[in-house]
């Protein structure tokens, strides 16, 4: 039997460890969208977050649209905005240019990540002949540039394109070495793999904080669209859980709240004291699962 006064999660707030929060959305690309993503942001600033991020879509798609979002938000709200920046198909001038229109709009941290191909998650990654070659390389450049924070991505699983796990540490290895000050994880659903991943860089000698990326599940038949698209597995006793909840959508949220609960205070429970929450620019449950790991508006 586990000793209730062991446990993290068992703990009244003023018990527990200090928590680090921090949330990512995306830009939204209709007003109603638009709507709801400041609602959310209005709901969750009261949480005091480390950051809120905002994401970078392919090849800087939505470079404008992301720029427009942290600048506000940083104006706006008070609440530290980190914005997204890949290196996929652009030159060094044009990704410095970038960095540099952050500064300038008062926003100092940056989740720096390589990108996926135009192509889609999977193809090849042709670096611009011009261009940062890969993460580790975006980081050094960012860091000159300025006194940056900055974040990386991290894979519990693997990268799909490492060719094992030692050229998958090593990488990371890179990036921490190059100036990142955390990793964030992609989202996992096994937090066992999440365990096993932060040994692994331990072992290689990575001591920055490696924060697990924590996906509630609004919609299982989308997450797991989005796990098969990135490399993220899905676990049999997870899919039996969502199983024949299509169609009745009050079970599936209240399933989706257990699963996302039990995921969370198990790792707090084994001394994890940074979330990384990947909102889908919802507010709902991430809000529960805040008050669960002791933090309150």
């Amino acid at each position: 039997m586990i000793d209730d006064n062991l446990r993290a999660s068992r703990k009244t707030a003023d018990q527990r460890p200090d928590l680090q929060l921090s949330f990512e959305f995306f830009p939204p690309k209709t007003d109603a969208m638009e709507e709801r993503f400041w609602d959310s942001i209005a709901k969750l600033a009261p949480l005091s977050p480390r950051f809120v991020s905002v994401t970078y879509g392919a090849g800087g798609s939505t470079r404008e649209r992301t720029l427009r979002m942290v600048r506000r938000i940083t104006t706006d709200t008070g609440v530290p905005a980190a914005a997204h920046l890949t290196c996929v198909g652009a030159t060094r001038d044009e990704v410095d240019e970038v960095v540099r229109g952050y500064a300038e709009a008062g926003v100092n941290k940056i989740v720096a990540l390589r990108g996926d191909p135009p192509e889609g998650v999977g193809q090849p990654f042709t670096p611009h002949p011009d261009g940062y070659q890969n993460a580790a390389d975006l980081v050094a450049g960012i860091r000159r540039l300025g006194n940056f924070d900055i974040s990386v991505a991290a894979y519990p699983e693997k990268h799909p394109q490492s060719a094992d796990w030692d050229a998958d540490i090593d990488n990371l290895k890179r990036k921490i070495d190059a100036g990142a000050d955390r990793a964030i994880t992609q989202m996992f659903f096994s937090n066992t793999d999440f365990l096993r991943y932060v040994d692994r860089a331990r072992k290689a000698g990575i001591t920055a904080p490696i924060v697990p990326g924590i996906q509630p599940i609004h919609s299982f038949k989308q997450i797991a669209g989005f796990a098969a698209r990135c490399g993220a597995s899905i676990p049999d006793w997870l899919a039996e859980r969502f199983e024949g909840l299509d169609d009745d959508p009050e079970t599936h949220a209240l399933v989706a709240a257990a699963v996302a609960a039990e995921q969370v205070t198990e790792l707090l429970d084994e001394g994890v004291t940074e979330f990384h929450f990947y909102t889908l620019n919802r507010s709902n449950l991430v809000l529960a699962l805040a008050r669960l790991l002791g933090r309150r508006t």
